[in-house]
Parts: C-alpha cells; structure tokens; sequence
C-alpha cells in the first residue's frame, strides 16, 4: 500500500490539508475534517469535483 499524498493534519481550531510530496500545507484551514475532499486529492483528482467541494467547505466557514 503506497503513502497518501494528501492528509489532513489537526491543527488549533480545525484542520488544513497537508501535502507529503511537497512538504507543505495545502489549502485553507477547515474547522471540519474534509473527508470527501481528501478522498478526491487521493484518488481521481477531477478538478471540477474538487472546486466544487472547496467552495461547499469555505461556505461552512461563513
């Protein structure tokens, strides 16, 4: 079984979306774990799929 690229990490007051290859955190801060989105980065990566699911999850934020 290969790592995960993409992983959400804990982080105070929610999670943020780490990116293994890279080293860095990717994305905005969630105050939800994003499962779904996390699920796409890792497996097809359809982009319209994941610009849908980061708009619904910066809605949450409001």
């Amino acid at each position: 079984m290969s790592r995960r690229r993409y992983v959400a990490g804990g982080v105070p007051g929610g999670y943020r979306i780490r990116d293994n290859k890279g080293g860095r955190w990717w994305g905005d801060h969630h105050e939800l774990c994003p499962d779904d989105l996390l699920t796409e980065l890792n497996g097809g990566a359809d982009r319209g799929r994941i610009a849908t699911l980061l708009k619904r999850y910066r809605s949450l934020k409001r």
